[in-house]
C-alpha cells in the first residue's frame, strides 16, 4: 500500500503543474480540457475499491464515525481515501482552470487558487467561487 500511496501523485502531478505554472501553454489547455486525465487515478481507485466492496459497502451504507474512522485508520483505507481525494480534487481543479480561462482570469489569481484546491479541495472550490465573481463568463483570454 505504501508504494501505491506514494506513486499515485505521479499520475496527477503533471496536470497540476501544467495548470499552475504554464497555464497558457497548449499542453496545459489540452490536459485540462480532457476528462481522460482523471481516468488513471480513477482506475487505481477502482482497483483498490472493487476487491473490497463486501467489506466497504456495509460501512458506506450506514456511515458511523467509529467504523469509518477504523476504515480510514488502515493503510488500505487511507490509500483508498487518498486516491479518492486525488481524483476529485483533479476533477474540480480542471473545472476551475477551464472556467477561469473562459472568464479571462489572470494566472496570478488562478494558480494560487488551484494550489488551494489541490491541498484543501472544497476550501479551494469555495475560494474560487469568491474570486471569480468579478469576472463574467464568456470572456476570452
Amino acid at each position: 500500500m505504501s508504494t501505491i500511496f506514494s506513486a499515485m501523485f505521479v499520475l496527477v502531478a503533471p496536470v497540476w503543474l501544467a495548470m499552475m505554472f504554464v497555464p497558457r501553454s497548449r499542453a496545459a489547455r489540452w490536459l485540462a480540457q480532457s476528462p481522460i486525465v482523471v481516468l488513471p487515478i480513477a482506475l487505481v481507485y477502482a482497483a483498490l475499491v472493487l476487491p473490497g466492496i463486501p467489506e466497504l459497502l456495509p460501512v458506506l451504507l450506514r456511515p458511523e464515525l467509529g467504523p469509518v474512522a477504523a476504515l480510514l485508520g488502515t493503510e488500505r483505507g487511507a490509500t483508498i481515501a487518498w486516491a479518492h481525494f486525488l481524483a476529485f480534487d483533479l476533477f474540480v481543479g480542471r473545472w476551475v482552470f477551464v472556467d477561469a480561462q473562459t472568464r479571462a482570469m489572470p494566472a496570478w489569481i488562478v494558480s494560487p487558487v488551484l494550489f488551494v484546491v489541490l491541498m484543501f479541495g472544497p476550501l479551494g472550490y469555495a475560494l474560487y467561487l469568491l474570486v471569480r465573481a468579478p469576472y463574467p463568463a464568456g470572456r476570452t483570454s
